[in-house]
């Protein structure tokens, strides 16, 4: 029989190994997450800080758009029922072999049923045929463009040539170019010692007020996923070697940027119990490449909405 220790030892090794890994422990766990808006699963374009690609989003509360399917493909082929074969597809031979079979059901031959049928089918297709082309028409006449005071009406009252102002607000295709200047490359790089700073002391309160409620989310599973393995994790003395922009646009009342950021730091994760090194040196620093994705809302400050790893 084996001693109630060897078998708490051995629970607690498989709790260990079925707890969530991270690839790395500082900020953002080694993962892509976060949201880029509309942009969120489309790559950020490649800088000189960031020449590789990033990866794609591990971590996302955006729902994708894929492409190629019915809902994003304009005139994607639609699933189409069954359909009769042969000359069953033709109204015309359906009435007539139709009228024939009631004929010799009714005992007066297969062209006695069949020349009436064939009559009221005739009929039908005259008939609906009139109603398709009046419909037709009617429809031409609504697609014809509009005047040109219309469209100068539409730009002037704040939207894009050809949409109207209330539709001019959000999404992918409204999306425009932002300025970004030197106030706010201060930001992002504040915002970069900040984050590191409330990670290391896995202070939420700060995270919340500096990052997105989705990357907040994000953090804690991170520092529930280290504290299973009783760790702690703590990147100080944080320094911006390079970095540049790789795209900034907005997206209605949001403005985002995508910052390719080149860094190094003291990386160190302890045992909390002992105190003992278990991942980095204390004494080395350690260099990462991350793409930062920022937003902010109506003149509010900048906020971290993703990270994401640079390289395939």
């Amino acid at each position: 029989m084996r001693r109630p220790s060897h078998l708490l030892a051995i629970a607690a090794a498989a709790l260990l190994a079925l707890a969530p890994a991270l690839a790395d422990a500082r900020p953002g766990g080694g993962f892509s997450s976060g949201s880029r808006g509309a942009r969120t699963y489309a790559p950020p374009p490649s800088t000189s800080t960031a020449p590789a690609p990033s990866r794609q989003m591990d971590r996302t509360m955006t729902q994708p758009t894929r492409p190629g399917s019915p809902a994003a493909a304009p005139g994607a082929a639609r699933p189409q029922t069954a359909q009769p074969g042969g000359m069953f597809r033709n109204p015309f031979m359906a009435g007539l072999i139709g009228g024939g079979l009631l004929g010799l059901m009714m005992g007066g031959g297969f062209l006695a049923g069949g020349f009436a049928g064939m009559l009221g089918v005739l009929l039908q297709v005259i008939l609906i045929g009139g109603l398709i082309m009046l419909a037709v028409s009617l429809l031409r006449r609504r697609a014809q463009p509009a005047p040109a005071g219309m469209a100068r009406e539409a730009h002037g009252a704040g939207g894009r040539p050809g949409l109207l102002p209330g539709l001019a607000g959000g999404g992918a295709a409204a999306s425009a170019p932002v300025s970004i200047g030197s106030a706010d490359y201060q930001s992002f790089e504040t915002l970069l010692k900040q984050v590191n700073e409330a990670w290391s002391r896995e202070d939420l309160g700060t995270l919340s007020r500096i990052a997105t409620p989705e990357m907040v989310g994000f953090f804690r599973d991170d520092f529930a996923a280290l504290r299973t393995r009783g760790w702690k994790n703590e990147t100080r003395d944080v320094r911006l070697e390079q970095g540049d922009l790789a795209e900034a646009w907005s997206e209605g009342a949001r403005d985002y940027a995508t910052v390719a950021m080149r860094f190094s730091a003291v990386d160190v994760t302890r045992e909390v119990a002992t105190g003992r090194i278990t991942e980095g040196d204390p004494e080395t620093r350690t260099m990462a490449i991350e793409y930062w994705t920022f937003v902010r809302s109506q003149g509010s400050p900048w906020q971290l909405s993703a990270i994401q790893q640079a390289g395939a």
